[in-house]
């Protein structure tokens, strides 16, 4: 910790000490409430469903073939 984090630290300790029980307790609720709202999101993957979108997608007959040297050269359209 930098020198500015511990005496911002220390800082707050004492007046902590000083509050009433339930002050103290708002400190920590909203210590908590600050703790939630800025801390970074797990990352969850969703399960892939094996054949979710089955039968919505048709593959060409000719998908395996070679592509033309004209593909490749990019000479006209296919």
């Amino acid at each position: 910790m930098t020198p500015q984090v511990l005496d911002t630290t220390s800082e707050v300790i004492t007046k902590l000490q000083t509050l009433p029980p339930e002050q103290k307790q708002q400190v920590l609720d909203f210590v908590e409430f600050l703790t939630q709202k800025y801390a970074q999101p797990e990352k969850t993957r969703k399960k892939r469903v094996l054949g979710l979108n089955r039968g919505k997608y048709r593959m060409s007959d000719d998908f395996n073939k070679p592509l033309p040297d004209e593909f490749w050269l990019g000479e006209g359209v296919i």
